[in-house]
């Protein structure tokens, strides 16, 4: 696998910081952007490397050399003149490997790289574009994916939406040779995204691979302070899937939004106030936040699972304009009792995912790595925290319909108002 790095950005956002440099030699933490890069990229035994360099690439070279001392081997290519974000590729056609790894010069990560790999090989795909929830979706590039997570349409910035899953491109892509020897342009300067990616959206070779890792860019100055205060604080290398994860598992209605009846459409979800706070909390804290819901209004017909989805599009939108996200949504979509009139009989049985049951948090920490003993689980209703004993988590329980009625939580279960409180409280 040929791994490439493009840093020949100037980085026009953040110049007030450091205009002197190239933008992925900013320091965070002590150590240049690029040099975080190489750290990951060594622990994941990848280790021959090239940078493309470009504006005051000089800076580049000189600092990390050969890369022997990081633990590296380093080549580089210089853009006397821009060649946009994989011009560059092509002029280094010949000596790519089969597989690349397109790294973007000016974001910080840690990602268990191996995952990556098995996931794009798996779908024996043209070009996987790892994504990742994140806390402002609005102002990002947001890739539209179907259940296989093939990319179906991308939306710019500029683009309108409505309701969007925040899957948003993160800037580590790792491409097949054979997407770059099937592409003909006969410029300079080429741009990845809208040159080769989203031309071959039809073909149906585009996947993403999305991840709730950490992976952030350094955009702006907000963003800069907060990726140093993540990277001090070890947030950073703790989010690495190789790694054993905490979560907080969440129930949908009632403990996000406002449980009035079954929600039916999109416009019928609303959000509770300070939920979107509580889940920013959570965001912060480096717990994952995987909303685990009974949704019977499938089995019932009420809803199809095409509503569903667009459904928990409103709630990722709504949270996403709010500077929170979700890392995960899991629904059991089963209900055992029969009898409804226009109820679907392939739902109508006893199923492992329906809780009580614990099988939506089992399927959720077998993805994510997840060590339940030091996760919650939280929810306005006795099945939530019956499920999270079930799987082998703390559990609380909210105020809610259930409380009202008179049910209790059992002893040495703690009872809250509301989700912003349980995050205050454990968090």
């Amino acid at each position: 696998m040929t791994v490439v790095i493009m840093a020949g950005g100037k980085g026009t956002r953040v110049a007030k910081i450091a205009n002197d440099i190239p933008k992925p030699m900013m320091r965070i933490a002590g150590k240049p952007i690029l040099e975080h890069q190489l750290c990951c990229l060594a622990s994941n035994n990848l280790k021959n490397i090239t940078i493309v360099t470009g504006h005051l690439g000089d800076a580049i070279s000189k600092y990390f050399g050969t890369g022997e001392r990081f633990g590296v081997s380093v080549s580089y290519y210089n853009e006397t003149l821009p060649l946009g974000t994989a011009g560059a590729l092509f002029k280094m056609l010949d000596s790519l490997d089969e597989e690349i790894l397109l790294i973007n010069g000016d974001i910080i990560f840690d990602v268990d790289i191996e995952r990556i790999v098995q996931f794009h090989r798996k779908k024996n795909a043209l070009a996987t574009l790892v994504t990742h929830p994140n806390s402002h979706p609005y102002d990002s590039s947001i890739l539209v994916t179907n259940n296989e997570q093939r990319v179906t349409a991308w939306l710019g910035k500029e683009d309108e939406r409505r309701f969007y899953k925040n899957e948003v491109n993160a800037g580590i892509h790792l491409l097949s040779k054979k997407l770059l020897l099937s592409v003909n342009i006969e410029k300079e300067k080429i741009d990845l995204d809208s040159d080769i990616l989203k031309p071959a959206l039809g073909g149906g070779g585009i996947f993403a691979y999305n991840t709730p890792e950490y992976i952030k860019d350094m955009g702006t100055p907000e963003r800069f302070a907060s990726v140093t205060h993540d990277v001090e604080s070890g947030l950073v290398g703790a989010k690495n899937l190789s790694r054993r994860q905490r979560a907080i598992f969440l129930d949908r209605d009632g403990t996000i939004n406002r449980a009035s009846g079954f929600v039916c459409s999109p416009e019928e979800l609303v959000l509770i106030d300070g939920a979107a706070e509580a889940i920013k909390k959570i965001n912060s804290s480096g717990y994952l936040a995987i909303v685990i819901t009974n949704q019977p209004v499938v089995a019932r017909g009420q809803v199809s699972l095409e509503t569903l989805e667009e459904i928990h599009r409103k709630l990722e939108t709504d949270l996403g304009k709010e500077g929170a996200y979700l890392d995960a949504i899991y629904f059991c979509p089963h209900h055992p009792d029969k009898g409804f009139e226009g109820e679907l009989a392939e739902y109508k049985i006893e199923c492992e995912c329906r809780k009580p049951k614990p099988g939506m948090l089992l399927q959720a920490a077998k993805k994510f790595n997840i060590d339940l003993t030091e996760s919650w689980m939280t929810g306005d209703s006795w099945r939530d925290v019956e499920a999270g004993a079930a799987a082998g988590c703390k559990s609380a329980m909210l105020q809610g319909n259930e409380t009202k009625a008179g049910i209790k939580p059992a002893d040495g279960v703690p009872l809250y108002n509301n989700l912003l409180e349980f995050a205050g409280s454990i968090l």
